[in-house]
């Protein structure tokens, strides 16, 4: 096929291309030109979509609801117009791991809160499957992309005051700078300090200024960079993609071969596109902080109310991604000085980067030593479970902010501290996945959550696990096979559970360090070594809980047979050490007191 130019291109071909289906950006590739070029040519010549109504009522009766669809060919505009000041609302698009129903939620709360106001609400999203694309939760709805083309069309046809990226997840951040560079008003925090948070060297300098530490890093445009700056950084490092959905390709990397590996064919590097290389922090605590502020409503940056909605203390150490990591609100284990310095590391970062609205920030806590890993100055996934945990709605008022109303005016300007503890499970989909690792890593995999809510903590995590369909057992036996690395924790763990009645069983190794520790043990085979071994114990019923712990940065494939077969009989495991210990206290909790059941609204 030749390749079209643009003295070729005429209003008519230019036409049949677009209603053919043809993006500009499409278009633009295949002229050698680009695409402003092509939006300005389209303009020039009136060429712009219509859009029709979806006929929910199949051709029997005139259909109403507000639902619109663009096209190219020739008809009438359908869309009907009103004088109400309008914000558009940027959904999130597909539905899929990484980027899911929570910020779901936080578009359709933003509706809710905008209509309470007075807005004229339009919603963009392109998956039908969800809350925000339902016919009464917005005033208008265009089933269309979340592409810079679409959402312009839109904005633009629709005259609106102003759009709201910070809800939808990345995919509308991504699109931030590119919307308001053509003319649209970005409500919230600005695109500019979304690009500081984004971008690694200038977040880098705002850290720098601000004295807060992060983990050492470093940024690889190539495999030799990668190589140089592991070797400079030492292992293991965390090493992932820019601008990546869920952690997806993020992987924690314990060599020069496996690095070489993971550059070659995991990611495409560029200078555009780095991949970006931490020091990662073994055993560390890992901390979701989401916050609303008004910061950026004011001249003075001194100015304005910060409030912190939840400090998320994650279960499992630092390296497992935040979207499948079990978390406790309040934290648990958090001195009052770390605490203090997340608030006050939390504090400083809102204010610099001048946010409105909603922001999330992770970190990893080693000793006394607070790490800033990351900062999203948008909704996060966190969002939902937080405002259900403390009854406020952190998405409606951040909306009702953005459209330029304070904490004050609404009357939220104190962080809530409950006096109860809500634990936060993630739900997998492993049993859909014949011989699927089920460890958990940087990379999320869950598709799910699930909250447990009680006045103990060992009772709300018991919930939690009885929600996410792998309820702790009473009493029985726990197979247990650790690596080397936790075999030194692992005694004080089981020596837990034998004090609650369980029986152990593990593999000579474990075995051994059990025995060590003065436990009694029922030793079995390996799965290399003869039958009975524990695939067997698991098909037969004769274990009621796992606690097998990664051996390496490759698991071994006996460990995968153990595990993917447990998630097959349904027997509860762990993965982790620190999620061993709080299947413990779950377990003695239940047993000491067992469990009520309360609604949301009564423990508010």
């Amino acid at each position: 096929m030749p390749t079209l130019t643009m003295p070729l291109l005429n209003a008519e071909k230019l036409a049949q291309a677009k209603s053919l289906g043809f993006s500009d950006r499409q278009i633009a590739h295949l002229t050698g030109t680009t695409e402003d070029a092509i939006r300005a040519e389209r303009k020039r010549i009136g060429l712009v979509p219509s859009y029709r109504l979806v006929d929910t009522c199949a051709a029997e009766f005139e259909a109403y609801t507000p639902y619109y669809y663009s096209t190219y060919d020739r008809g009438d505009d359908e869309v009907q117009g009103n004088t109400a000041k309008k914000v558009m609302i940027l959904g999130g698009g597909p539905n899929r791991i990484g980027q899911g129903i929570e910020f779901d939620y936080c578009c359709v709360h933003a509706a809710f809160a905008l209509k309470e106001d007075g807005f004229e609400t339009i919603m963009v999203n392109s998956n039908p499957e969800t809350v925000s694309t339902d016919y009464d939760t917005s005033d208008k709805l265009f089933f269309e992309p979340l592409t810079l083309e679409d959402v312009l069309h839109i904005y633009e046809r629709e005259q609106c005051w102003g759009a709201i990226a910070q809800f939808g997840g990345q995919t509308p951040l991504n699109l931030a700078l590119g919307l308001q560079k053509n003319g649209v008003n970005i409500i919230g925090t600005s695109p500019q300090s979304i690009e500081i948070a984004e971008d690694r060297k200038l977040f880098a300098a705002m850290l720098r200024k601000l004295d807060i530490p992060q983990p050492p890093n470093g940024l690889a445009t190539n495999a030799e960079e990668a190589l140089a700056a592991s070797k400079k950084l030492g292992y293991p490092v965390l090493v992932r993609p820019s601008f990546v959905l869920g952690g997806r390709a993020m992987q924690i990397v314990y060599a020069d071969a496996e690095l070489a590996h993971y550059m070659k064919f995991a990611v495409e590097a560029s200078p555009e596109r780095p991949v970006l290389v931490d020091k990662f922090l073994e055993d560390a605590t890992e901390v979701d902080v989401d916050c609303i502020t008004d910061v950026g409503l004011f001249k003075n940056p001194d100015e304005g109310t910060i409030v912190i909605g939840g400090m998320l203390e994650h279960i499992e150490y630092a390296g497992v991604h935040s979207g499948d990591a079990a978390m406790v609100l309040p934290p648990h284990t958090l001195s009052k000085k770390v605490i203090a310095t997340i608030r006050e590391y939390t504090h400083a970062m809102a204010r610099e980067l001048q946010v409105i609205g909603l922001m999330n920030v992770q970190y990893a806590v080693k000793g006394d030593t607070v790490y800033v890993l990351e900062v999203n100055p948008r909704a996060s996934r966190t969002v939902p479970f937080v405002s259900k945990a403390i009854g406020f709605p952190l998405a409606k008022l951040a909306a009702k902010v953005m459209a330029g109303k304070t904490l004050k005016e609404l009357k939220f300007t104190k962080e809530i501290w409950p006096k109860y503890w809500a634990v936060k499970e993630s739900v997998f989909p492993f049993n859909r996945f014949l011989g699927q690792d089920i460890l958990l890593s940087p990379e999320m995999r869950s598709t799910g959550e699930v909250m447990g809510l009680d006045a103990d903590l060992g009772v709300a995590y018991a919930k939690s696990q009885m929600a996410a369909n792998s309820p702790l057992p009473a009493s029985g036996k726990i197979f247990i096979s650790v690596s080397d690395a936790h075999k030194k924790k692992i005694a004080e763990v089981a020596r837990q559970f034998v004090e609650l009645g369980f029986e152990l069983v593990a593999t000579s190794g474990t075995a051994e360090v059990l025995e060590k520790a003065g436990l009694k043990v029922e030793r079995i085979f390996k799965l290399t070594e003869g039958r009975p071994n524990a695939v067997d114990l698991l098909k037969n019923k004769e274990v009621q809980l796992v606690i097998n712990t990664p051996s390496g940065a490759t698991p071994r494939t006996d460990e995968i047979k153990i595990r993917t077969t447990a998630v097959y009989t349904g027997t509860p495991i762990m993965t982790t050490i620190s999620s061993a210990r709080a299947a413990a206290s779950g377990i003695a909790a239940l047993k000491k007191s067992g469990y009520a059941v309360k609604t949301v609204q009564e423990y508010h």
